[in-house]
């Protein structure tokens, strides 16, 4: 099984409730190397609108390997790298420091 690493981007097949049908959608890394096959992702969405507080529009999204003008919304999921298609690119530095501060706030974190 493929490793992955903090702050690559992929390509992550979200269940739907039955979990039998998938749909495809980008998503951050955002957990260390763990000895564990799940990994914590934030998700990407190309609605650029309209974004809550720490929601925010990566600046480097074309060098990170995305095909459009992407957003990184609120939440943390836990997944297995099962559901990992692949890796497409890698979080631009000013983009890492973005996220992190987004990610202190959503968790209260000083």
């Amino acid at each position: 099984m493929p490793d992955y690493s903090m702050n690559d981007i992929v390509l992550v097949r979200y269940p739907f409730s039955n979990l039998q049908v998938f749909k495809v959608r980008p998503a951050i890394i955002v957990s260390a190397p763990h000895i564990s096959q799940d990994v914590f992702i934030v998700p990407l969405t190309s609605q650029i609108t309209d974004l809550l507080p720490g929601e925010f529009v990566l600046e480097n999204w074309k060098q990170s390997g995305l095909n459009v003008a992407s957003a990184v919304k609120r939440g943390i999921y836990t997944i297995h790298q099962n559901l990992i298609l692949k890796k497409v690119g890698h979080l631009a530095q000013k983009d890492q420091t973005t996220l992190i501060v987004s990610l202190r706030s959503w968790l209260n974190l000083t």
